[in-house]
């Protein structure tokens, strides 16, 4: 990924003060010019009583110091040590530096909280540079399953949070609608067509899509044809059913998207690759065999597990294994067709063309074994100018009270995920799709997501951000003029006395907010969506903690009666929460609601 230039927040603040003391021990001490201080980092240390901040800038920069790593750190620190903002230093183990601010470095903190808004944590809009996201990319052969639905909202999310952390994203849909699989629909199609037309079709053949989804695409043929497709051979009418099922599936996966608040920028046709005038295809290919990267050739037999596209023949083959793969790939048949590999490379190559460097495919879990030959094909198109990174999403296993759900009647053989949008909620849906980790398999349960309890993580989350708006609505009692529209109540309490938060638990309250843009960094550049979702989560358990504790201390509440001045540090301590879990939330495409009905 292009590096991307760091929002200026506490982290942000506390590295550049780092830097700027080894910069200085460089001058010094004589230590070879241009030394490189990007593996140098600002993170929270593992253990909370080792301080707020650690650094391994002496264990990275040792070997140029030419001192031993401990020494090194013992110099850095006496620098650290003259900073206004660093209230103590301590090295500890081989050579880590842990650092404890002074109190006013959160105050601080909260106060860029209410500055910035709901932008806090945020990066202009293209300034990380531009990234397609490939997400979803369901055969339009039927409505999509709970499966889709967690590739859906990952990718979804993912271009959430890439484009808040200052990326120009586009969000695409590659439609496979070439190939066998779409002739199986159209097949299937035709026979619900024949039903249309009241002819008795039995039991659907093995090998056709069964489920009802299929009658309306026979119904729209009848109406539109007749009974004209009936005296047609099947070379005759394929084309036309075929165009007419997929246009007609796609709506419906578009409307199952619309459900989750999904909405693609391109949708791009694998069959426009070679029905458009040009075939890019075998541009493609030819482009590749200009610079050595096609020949005509055999391939051994598989060791181990068969392979799916081994035939032992003298066959057309990318050299995949130039660039990283375990064994060259074919890209013709034996029928002369392309392989889907053929297809997706030109595909690739055409993002490439497209101004795209940095492309990410979410990939469900049958698709594993297929990421090293796609990432060497994009390193041979592009020249290695672009990076592919794949995320595989694993499967869901959905439940209900522990057991397994029972398949659907719509659908024939697999639960829609309109079925568990309409049941739970987009909101649940999104939120608990992305509270495991994408490459671990996930469990549902619809009835666990439902619960109002702190173990249904996207009510504990949702109801964080409407207990803050509760306890504005009740400091008004307080603090009358208090504004109701978010940004003007920031504004508002901008100015309050923040620097009487001193409670331990209020103070790491603080330590969470100013935590949230370094975590939006990390999470971009690793690509994990999930890690704002358990973040989102840790922030709702402190305050929900904090406001807990309110009540057996009465001292702690939010709302003192006879102290408008507390009352109002500690709304603006609220209000840097709601903004945040506010912000959180509309990363992950999830409402944040002002009351819990």
């Amino acid at each position: 990924m292009a590096e991307k230039p760091s929002p200026q927040h506490l982290f942000a603040d506390v590295l550049a003060r780092v830097h700027a003391v080894c910069s200085a021990l460089a001058t010094e001490s004589g230590w070879p010019a241009g030394i490189d201080l990007s593996r140098v980092v600002v993170e929270p240390p593992r253990d909370a009583a080792h301080g707020d901040m650690a650094t391994n800038a002496a264990m990275v920069l040792a070997k140029e110091a030419k001192a031993k790593p401990r020494d090194l750190a013992e110099q850095i620190a006496t620098k650290l040590r003259a900073d206004d903002l660093i209230a103590s230093v301590e090295v500890a183990g081989p050579g880590f530096i842990n650092l404890t601010l002074k109190p006013a470095a959160w105050s601080d903190a909260l106060r860029a909280v209410l500055s910035a808004g709901n932008a806090y944590g945020g990066s202009p809009a293209g300034a990380a540079g531009k990234i397609n996201v490939e997400y979803v990319s369901a055969n339009p052969t039927g409505p999509m399953h709970v499966g889709h639905c967690r590739g859906a909202v990952f990718g979804d999310a993912l271009a959430g949070l890439l484009a808040f952390a200052g990326y120009d994203v586009v969000r695409e849909y590659y439609i496979n609608d070439a190939g066998a699989q779409v002739d199986v629909l159209a097949r299937s199609a035709f026979l619900r067509y024949r039903e249309a037309l009241g002819e008795n079709i039995g039991e659907i053949p093995e090998g056709l899509y069964p489920g009802d989804y299929l009658k309306p695409v026979g119904q729209a043929l009848a109406a539109e044809h007749g009974d004209k497709l009936l005296s047609m051979k099947e070379a005759a009418w394929l084309p036309t059913v075929r165009a007419k099922a997929i246009a007609m599936m796609m709506a419906m996966i578009k409307q199952d998207l619309a459900a989750l608040n999904i909405k693609h920028d391109v949708f791009f046709s694998e069959r426009s690759l070679i029905e458009t005038g040009n075939n890019r295809v075998a541009e493609t290919i030819d482009y590749l065999r200009s610079k050595g990267d096609v020949y005509e050739g055999r391939l051994p037999p598989p060791k181990g597990t068969p392979v799916d596209d081994y035939e032992d023949r003298e066959q057309t083959l990318f050299r995949a294994t130039a660039y990283g793969d375990d064994v060259d790939r074919p890209l013709l048949k034996s029928d002369g067709s392309y392989t889907y590999f053929a297809s997706d490379i030109a595909y690739h190559k055409d993002k490439f063309d497209r101004g795209f460097g940095n492309l990410v495919d979410v990939w469900g879990a049958d698709h594993g074994g297929y990421i090293k030959r796609m990432q060497a094909a994009v390193k041979a198109v592009t020249s290695g100018k672009a990076a592919l990174d794949v995320k595989i999403v694993q499967l869901v296993k959905l439940l209900r009270n522990g057991e397994p759900v029972k398949m659907s009647k719509r659908s024939g053989d697999f639960v829609t995920l309109r079925e568990v949008v309409d049941e739970v909620g987009s909101d649940a849906v999104r939120f608990m799709m992305l509270f495991r980790k994408n490459d671990a398999v996930l469990d549902f349960d619809l009835a666990k997501v439902r619960e109002q309890s702190k173990d249904n993580p996207v009510f504990y989350v949702q109801y964080g951000h409407a207990r803050g708006y509760s306890i504005f609505r009740n400091a008004r009692e307080v603090i009358p003029d208090l504004p109701e529209e978010s940004a003007a109540r920031a504004v508002f309490l901008r100015d309050a006395a923040v620097e009487r938060l001193t409670d331990p638990a209020e103070l790491g309250l603080l330590r969470q907010l100013a935590l949230y843009p370094r975590l939006i960094d990390a999470a971009a550049a690793a690509h994990e969506p999930h890690r704002i979702a358990f973040y989102l989560y840790d922030l709702a358990s402190e305050f929900h903690a904090l406001w807990t504790r309110g009540r057996d201390l009465p001292y702690l509440r939010f709302i003192i009666n006879n102290d408008a001045e507390i009352t109002k540090a500690r709304l603006a301590m609220v209000q840097g929460v709601v903004s945040v879990l506010a912000s959180g939330l509309a990363v992950l495409g999830v409402h944040a609601p002002d009351e819990m009905r």
